[in-house]
């Protein structure tokens, strides 16, 4: 029973993670501090639901027991500038009430973890602090699973993380959605994240193993989150249906050997044919899109060269 249930607290981590440190850090303006909150609301379920049992609504009881943590670390600070007229973390308003910051974390999580993928994929931050710390708080990735999939150790992965969270509290960067000037750019950014993942996992640059499918499907998972935060973007749905359509051909790309079959000698038969459904939707959104705004086509040939 217990087995079952820490199963179930790791499958509604893994969905939930995200929107919770999203929310949270919208409000403590503290990537890092609304990373531990949330480890806090985790660790409590690991302790509670063996005993109570798995809640309703699992993800509403995380979110509500990482708010109230939310509450406690922010009266102290209130409390703390009251007393010492110095407050450790930024607020949106200096007399901030308890309601307010309850109806803060409570608002529609939609914009806030479109806020925290542009975070994570911030350019200030090297290209593989951004892959490590987009794979922890987007894709729900433990540090352990991140360094076995990318074939490096568990402590340079934490390291990178560790760097990337204090490199954006010491850069001061804001907790918004980019404005129209730095839009473009800063997506660019996000999306070579999330394909860089796709890459390796499609045509891994190191190890025994061609292909790595948990790669794979963690980009696309993250491409179809960004999709539905960001659905008025053609290149996000370019870089879907790329994915998808690539993707596709994943189980005939590897013999029973393991050894790479190259395109024209793979069997079709074997070709998820949902993925390459998935992938023309997809296609066909950015094409409707792109007649009102011109797509980066030159990006995407480039990108779409990397695939062997």
């Amino acid at each position: 029973m217990a087995t079952h249930t820490y199963r179930a607290i790791d499958a509604v981590w893994r969905i939930e993670s995200a929107k919770i440190i999203a929310g949270l850090t919208r409000v403590v303006r503290d990537v890092g501090l609304a990373e531990e909150l949330a480890q806090d609301a985790l660790v409590a379920a690991l302790e509670r639901w063996p005993e109570s049992g798995i809640p309703e609504n699992p993800g509403a009881w995380l979110m509500a027991t990482a708010k109230h943590r939310a509450i406690d670390v922010l009266r102290r600070n209130q409390l703390l500038e009251r007393k010492h007229q110095e407050l450790g973390y930024e607020l949106e308003a200096q007399e901030m009430t308890v309601p307010d910051m309850e109806a803060a974390i409570d608002d529609e999580v939609g914009d806030d973890l479109l806020r925290l993928v542009f975070i994570s994929c911030h350019p200030v931050l090297s290209r593989e602090a951004r892959v490590a710390l987009t794979l922890r708080l987007i894709g729900g990735l433990t540090t352990d699973e991140i360094a076995r999939a990318f074939l490096i150790s568990e402590p340079t992965v934490a390291q990178r993380i560790v760097r990337a969270k204090r490199k954006l509290s010491e850069a001061h960067v804001p907790f918004e959605i980019p404005r129209k000037a730095e839009l473009s750019e800063r997506l660019a950014s996000v999306l070579e994240v999330i394909y860089l993942v796709f890459n390796e996992g499609y045509s891994a640059t190191s190890g025994d193993d061609w292909v790595r499918p948990a790669l794979c499907e963690e980009a696309m998972r993250l491409g179809r989150i960004l999709a539905e935060l960001a659905p008025r973007e053609p290149e996000v749905h370019g870089m879907v249906a790329l994915m998808e359509i690539q993707a596709s051909r994943l189980h005939a790309r590897v013999s029973a050997n393991g050894e790479p079959i190259l395109l024209l000698d793979q069997n079709r038969a074997l070709w998820d044919q949902l993925l390459i459904r998935r992938g023309l939707a997809a296609l066909e959104r950015a094409e409707k899109l792109g007649r009102r705004r011109r797509i980066g086509s030159a990006s995407w040939s480039s990108m779409a060269s990397l695939e062997s």
